[in-house]
This record gives C-alpha cells, structure tokens and sequence, in this order.
C-alpha cells in the first residue's frame, strides 16, 4: 500500500504541490485573524459550581478584578511639596483614557451631617497647598477617620495606595496593553521626578504582563527553535537546499496551526502558545527520519525516483504511527472538561498528524525535484564517531545486560520513593522569577496591605429586606469579617457594616471612639441619612452614603457582598482557608435562611489551575492506554507491546522521581511533560521496533543478529532526531516563566532518558521475550 502511494505522489507530484500550496495560502489567509486570549477564567468549566458561583456573584455586582493597585513608600508623604506633586500624579491617573476612578489619600473625604437628614461629603485635602500648618490640618481629620487605616495606607510602614478602577471593555480586550502603557509612562515620570519607586500590582495587571509576555516569548521561542533546527538539519547534511525544505515543513504546519485556532473560534492562551514551537520540534525529526531512509537508499540503489518511492514505503506507515503516538500526547487534552485543555488539545492533535501529510507529500516531490545527494551530504552516514557511540550501545544491550538491568532497578526504586515526594501546588505568579518586578511588587503589598489579590463573600438571604430589618444579620456580617481578619490571611474585610460605622462616627461629629457598629436606638436617628431622597438629582447623589453602599448590597437588600485582599497564598493552602471561613460563616448563619459562598476572581484563577492539575493527570493516564492500543495494534505481539511500554515508562518515573526529590512541585506547565514526552518518545520505539521487524525475516529469523543490525541503521537517526529534540526543548529554559523553563529542561532530560532505554533496554527485553519466535507481520 504505501510503496503504491510512494509511486502515486511522485507520479502526481505537481498536483500535489499545487494541492498543498492552495491549502498553505487559505491558512495563511486565516492565520492573519489570530488573537490572544484576555480571559483567565476559561480553566475552569461551565458546570463547575464555583464557576457558577462566581458569574452570580458577577451578575449581582459587577466585576471584581478590574482594579489596579499603585503603592508608595516614604515618610515624605505629607510634606506640602512632595503632596502636591502626589495630589497631580493623582490627576494624571484619573485622564488616562480606560480608567473610570481613581480612589487615593488625595481623594479622601470625611462625613458631616447638615439640617436635611443628610450626609455630606467633605473632602479632605484641597491641594495645593503652602504651609506645613494647612496640610497639617487636614492630615489630623483624615487620620480620625479609621475607615481608611490598613485599607488605603499603613500607618506603620507609611505606605500609601492609589486604586485604579478600570474600565471592563479595556480590562477583557486588546486595549488594556495601551492602557497599561499609558499607566506605566505616569508612573515613570513620577520615579524620575522624585527618585522613589511606584509599586504596582492587582490581577488585572499581573494578566496584561503574563499576556504580553506570552506574546513575546512565542515569537522568541519559534524563531529560537527554528534557528536551532536549521543550524542542526545542516550540520547533519551538509545541504542548505535540505536545511531549507525541512524548514518549509514546519514554517507550513505553524501557519496552519494559526489558522487552526482562529477557524475553530480560539485564541492564543498561555497553553496554545507553545504549539508553534513544539511543532518546530516535532517536525524536525520527522524530516530527518523520510531524508534518513531517503540518503540510504539512494546509497543503496543510486537511483533518485527508486529511493523515493523507498522512502515512502518503508517510512510512511512507521512516521503515521509516530504522529499518531505524539499526537495522542496532546489530543487526550481534548477529554478533559476545561476548555483551555480541550482547545490546546484539539489544536496541537489537529497539526501533529497535519505535519505528517505535509512531510508525506512536500519532501518526496520536491527531492524529485532537486539534484540527488552528493558524496558530501551522505557522508554522515558514515560518521565514525556516531559509529563508536553506536558500538559501545551494541556492546553494553549484549555484553552487560545484569548490570544495566540491576542499575535500572535501582534507579526505578529510588525514582519511585521521589515521586511520593511530589507535591502539588500552584501559585498566581510561581511561574516569574522572584527577583522580577511583577513578583517583588506583590511581595511589598502582602507585607503591607495583606496583598492586593480579590476575594468575596456573598450572603443571600431567603428573602427580601433581610439585611434592613434587623442589626442581627448585620452583626452577623461583622462577626465574620472580624474573623476573617483576625485568621490574618486577608486584608481588612470591606462591607455596608463599615459604611454603618463610618456613617456612625460621622453622626457623633467624626470622634474616632465612635467608629462601631450603631445599637438599634441609634439606628433610629440615623435611619434618615440612608435613604435616597426623590428631589435629589444623580448628579448631586452620585457620592452619596447610600449610594457608596449600594456596591456592596442590592436594591432588594436580599444579598450583600464583604470584599477583601488576600496574598498570593496558593492553590493548596486557599481550599483550608476558604473551608475555615466558610465553617465559621455556618456557625453565625442559619443555613436554612442565608446562603454564603467565598468566591472572587483569584479563587477562580487557583481553581483553575487545581482543574488543570487533575485533567492533566487523567490525559496521562489516557495518552498511556491510546498509545497502547496503537502500538498493539501496529505489532500485534502482546510480549512486544510490553517490551515497548517499558523503556518509556521508566523515563517518565525517574523524571517525576527527580521532581520529588527536587521539590518541583506538579503544576500544570510541569504535568504537561509527561504527556507532552511520552507521546515523542514513543516515536523512538515504534521506529526501532518497525525497523527490527522489517530486518527479522531478511536475518532468518535471528533475534541477535538482527538487533545489531537495528541498532545500527536506526541508532543513526534516533541519536541525531533526540538532538535535534532536545536542543529545541532546550529554548524553553530562556523563558521567564519558570513552569515553562521547568518544561524545557524536564523534558529534555526524560528524552535523553528515553533515548538511552530504547536503545540498551529495549533491545535487552526483546531478546529476553522474542527469543526465535516469528513476530506477527501484516500485508502491505
């Protein structure tokens, strides 16, 4: 069959060219509409519940992690000159096209009561200012108000914020990389002027810097892989000519890997981003491997079309099985329930068995096209130092077989108590180096305001008017926040009851003593300051009490939310958190009357990646029992489906064995390698068994002869394919995302592994279980 379809495309070559140049343009055509993915929440999936929970709470108040936080630090804050350069720097913010408000110390107000039952607004520093007296002033009223202490500045530490809310259309759409420009040129002028560095953080802003750098770092990594491929593809052949067309092998499937993603409705996530790359390194062995056979049979025949129809022929079924091995690794993605598992499945399956149809058919008929091999570019198949490497392979699988068997097992065992070491933990931003901005200025919010990540609380009460009827609910709400506070894993809880409070002390003429909770008399006289009166008009209104606390309770006072900040505590330790606070919020609510449910953006973003963890998990398991039915199904031999799964798994065990012992914890850009390697390195086995089955019959049968001969003619290409593997696996330790360096190493590692167990122990457990025995062989 396939030496039948070998003669076919070269026959047919220049339909088939034409075919493939059509197919390559249209996907060039759609590539151009590629775009990145500016959501986050997509890890999880629709039916989870606390993904329901989180639209809910969306619904019923609005986004929660549309704000960006900027922090300063110096004990010259409210010296008159530096505060009035703060007070424009303030203003400067408030332009910015994208940014809705600017909430700072300069835009602090203090409560006053006047003779119509109302609270007005006051706000406390009217800059410029002058004299130190002036400032002082207001300093003095703006430090009675406790509302603001711990939550817009440390007294302490003299620290002080600037929460910049934004704009929902900016934050989920390709603006919000200009818009954070825009913030970051402010902020920079500011450091200049006064030599003091603007600390910024907030979710919004981790995710435009981890957007951008996706961005950046799969150009540098495609164009990094490219160039490592080529540099290896030439150093092998000697031939720019075939540097070039296996080049245009892999340049093809990454335009149609684009194309992918925008005809199926996707956009580039932090997971489909590496796909470009990876079938750069795919690709590559693919090429070498149809040029291997290609170059020896050439040398064999000395007949270009013979040698062709050859290299089809022998290598077709062996590559299809390959691709279908690797491209497995990836697919089995597709079975998980989150949709950014399912599209980085999908897609990279897709393009994996589309290299080989764009191998298959653009390699055969461009040699056709070219001069046959020269002296020069066959030279490598007599490489005497790939020779003595080769040799000494041959001699260890047959002359030392105990001691490989008994250092394996001994490595295995030791792998295997490394793995019950393995933990599994994520972080918002483990993935950045600790000395990078993004991380350190995290660092200096959860030192000084318990951090700036968001987490809510929703209570829903069974019915209308719950939380206005009575101060039990209300206390209620002020006992949890006092817990959560006091558990100190949280900023200072923020809710209506703090507006209560502030309203309170602003009754009593803004003595801080009063800053508490109003008994049921004083609800009484204060009643009339939250109710909106008709004849005041919006514009009047808009900074009114009872419209400030309308962002945190709705119109049917049926539901209320306490927002707050948290660290970057981790996907491990934020289930123990939300699981104390949810038991002491059961303890203070009658479940059968209130519902309350810990939700927010961060806790999304940690389920997310507890959900990727576990998918990818099943995708190995999956990937494991696909790719054994291929290969049994390809060899039809039980005993050598297990001589075959033994050299790969053993490399996947002491790879996770080193993780455990180096305390790589599993996440999911670590869990990806070995899914990710076991679908490449399967390659290496099929091809070498393919090979050993193909020379038994030609070797009588003779199970020893025959695995020298093997080891051989396939060492050749396996050697030269693993360095080509490994050196683009390799680019990935130049990320500055440290999951994404873990990959690049920890990969490159388990295929060196896998290289050196197809080669000395695969061929010690054929000889074991083959014997003499003829293998099952199938009809062309």
């Amino acid at each position: 069959m396939w030496y039948k379809l070998g003669r076919f495309i070269i026959k047919h070559r220049f339909a088939c060219l034409f075919a493939l140049l059509a197919i390559t343009i249209f996907m060039g055509y759609e590539a151009r509409k590629v775009s990145l993915s500016y959501d986050f929440t997509n890890a999880v999936p629709a039916t989870n519940p606390k993904y329901i929970a989180y639209q809910n709470f969306k619904k019923d108040f609005g986004e929660d992690g549309n704000e960006i936080i900027l922090g300063i630090q110096t004990d010259s804050f409210f010296r008159p000159a530096f505060f009035n350069t703060v007070c424009n720097f303030d203003n400067q913010l408030k332009s910015i096209d994208g940014v809705t408000a600017v909430l700072g110390v300069p835009e602090m107000i203090a409560l006053s009561t006047d003779g119509n039952n109302q609270f007005k607004a006051n706000k406390i520093f009217k800059a410029p200012y002058s004299s130190q007296d002036s400032l002082d002033k207001a300093l003095a009223v703006f430090k009675q108000v406790d509302f603001y202490k711990n939550r817009l500045y440390n007294p302490q530490t003299q620290a002080y914020l600037f929460v910049l809310s934004l704009k929902d259309e900016y934050v989920n759409s390709a603006k919000r990389t200009a818009l954070l420009a825009d913030i970051e040129e402010k902020i920079k002028q500011f450091e200049q002027e006064h030599n003091l560095h603007v600390y910024i953080s907030g979710l919004p802003y981790i995710r435009i810097d981890m957007a951008n750098r996706v961005a950046v770092e799969m150009r540098f990594f495609l164009f990094a892989s490219l160039f490592l491929s080529a540099l290896s593809l030439f150093l092998f052949f000697r031939s720019f000519a075939t540097m070039v067309l296996s080049l245009s092998v892999v340049l093809i499937s990454v335009v149609w890997c684009m194309a992918t993603i925008v005809l199926l409705g996707y956009k580039i996530t932090l997971l489909t981003a590496l796909i470009p790359p990876l079938l750069v390194v795919i690709g590559i062995p693919n090429c070498i491997y149809f040029i291997n056979k290609y170059h020896t049979s050439y040398l064999e025949t000395n007949d270009k079309e013979t040698a062709l129809i050859n290299m089809i022929g022998k290598m077709g079924v062996v590559t299809l099985f390959c691709n279908i091995a690797a491209g497995i690794g990836f697919a089995v993605f597709a079975f998980t329930k989150s949709s950014l598992l399912k599209e980085f499945g999908i897609v990279a399956g897709l393009n994996i068995m589309g290299l080989f149809f764009i191998s298959l058919f653009l390699l055969p008929t461009m040699f056709h096209v070219l001069a046959p091999p020269t002296k020069l570019q066959l030279r490598y198949l007599q490489t005497h130092f790939i020779d003595k490497i080769l040799l000494k392979i041959e001699r260890a699988a047959f002359e030392n077989t105990k001691p490989i068997v008994i250092v394996t097992v001994v490595i295995v065992i030791v792998s295997v108590v490394g793995i019950f070491r393995l933990k599994s933990e994520g972080f918002i931003v483990d993935d950045l180096p600790k000395k990078d901005a993004v991380y350190t200025d995290l660092l200096w919010f959860q030192d000084n305001i318990k951090g700036v990540l968001p987490l809510e609380v929703s209570i829903t009460a069974k019915r209308k008017r719950a939380f206005g009827a009575s101060l039990t609910p209300i206390y209620k709400i002020d006992s949890l926040s006092r817990y959560i506070e006091r558990v100190g894993h949280t900023g200072k809880p923020m809710s209506f009851v703090e507006g209560l409070k502030f309203a309170k002390q602003a009754y009593y003429g803004g003595d801080s003593g009063s800053y508490s909770l109003p008994t049921n008399f004083e609800m009484v006289f204060l009643a009339p300051y939250f109710r909106e009166k008709p004849d005041t008009s919006t514009v009047k209104n808009k900074n009114s009490l009872a419209t400030a606390m309308s962002r945190f309770m709705d119109s049917t006072r049926q539901k209320v939310r306490i927002t707050m900040n948290m660290p970057d505590v981790g996907s491990a330790k934020l289930p123990i958190l939300l699981d104390s606070f949810q038991k002491e919020s059961n303890r203070l609510f009658d479940t059968a009357h209130y519902k309350v449910v810990f939700t927010g953006s961060s806790v999304i973003f940690l389920e997310g990646i507890n959900f990727i963890i576990s998918g990818l998990i099943d995708s190995i398991l999956w990937a494991f029992l696909l790719i054994a039915v291929c290969m049994f199904y390809l060899f039809r031999s039980f005993r050598i489906l297990i001589c075959s799964l033994i050299p790969n798994i053993i490399p996947l065990l002491i790879t996770a064995g080193i993780m455990g012992w180096a305390r790589i914890p599993l996440k999911p850009s670590t869990v990806l390698i070995f899914s990710v390697a076991l679908g490449i390195a399967v390659d290496i086995t099929i091809r070498f068994l393919v090979n050993f089955k193909q020379e038994l019959p030609i070797n009588n049968f003779n199970v020893d002869r025959t695995l020298r001969k093997t080891i051989k003619h396939t060492g050749i290409s396996i050697l030269y394919t693993s360095f080509v593997l490994v050196a683009g696996f390799i680019v990935f330790c130049f990320s500055n995302f440290g999951g994404t360096r873990f990959l690049g190493w920890l990969t490159s590692l388990t295929l060196i592994i896998s290289t050196v167990t197809n080669l000395v122990l695969l061929p010690i457990l054929i000889m074991w279980t083959v014997k003499k025995k003829p293998l099952p062989t199938r009809k062309k």
